[in-house]
């Protein structure tokens, strides 16, 4: 008999999985308070690194049931989610996402929903970027001078500092900057 658990993510510490659980009892899910895994971990680290994550495969087996409310609960980069999903599958567990109308992403429907997602996000940035480059391009064309501005006030005062003597964590220290800064800034001008 197929066992349903509950994989509930958020991404800090001052956000709540409680809104994920309760949708799932709202779309009728009576999942056990012990296959419950709740954890706090950014969207970007991979569904395999994520210690919550890997206790939750520990207790699942083959034919087993995982509930997630979003795509982005398994992870931001889509193919990570898809590896994830696809790992699962592999060892007969299926993958549910209520945002997609409960949709087992392990059955042939749910693969292509997923690869269309997929299409559709990388489309999305691929216009992005595309719309970026546009923009610098004409920005560029109008003469505006992009990147950061010339740091020349930095680079003055510790040129000034310099050629007293000073060593390079005392012009830190004296103008409240990283060693860093003044390392950068060290040469310039010399």
């Amino acid at each position: 008999m197929s066992r349903v658990f509950l994989y509930a993510r958020v991404s800090t510490a001052n956000q709540f999985t409680e809104n994920q659980l309760q949708e799932v009892k709202a779309a009728g899910f009576d999942v056990q308070p012990s296959r419950v895994v709740e954890e706090t971990v950014s969207g970007s680290v991979a569904a395999k690194e994520r210690a919550g994550f890997q206790k939750l495969l520990e207790r699942m087996e083959s034919s087993d049931v995982l509930i997630v409310t979003k795509l982005d609960r398994l992870g931001r980069n889509a193919m990570d989610v898809r590896s994830t999903v696809e790992h699962l599958a592999g060892i007969g567990i299926r993958v549910h996402c209520l945002a997609l109308g409960g949709v087992d992403l392990t059955s042939p429907a749910g693969k292509m929903t997923m690869q269309v997602l997929g299409a559709v996000a990388e489309f999305e940035r691929d216009l992005l970027i595309e719309r970026t480059q546009a923009g610098l391009r004409r920005a560029k064309a109008e003469g505006k001078k992009l990147g950061r501005p010339a740091a020349n006030d930095t680079t003055e005062a510790v040129q000034r500092l310099k050629a007293k003597d000073m060593t390079q964590a005392s012009v830190a220290a004296e103008l409240g900057i990283g060693i860093a800064t003044v390392k950068r800034h060290w040469n310039k001008w010399a």
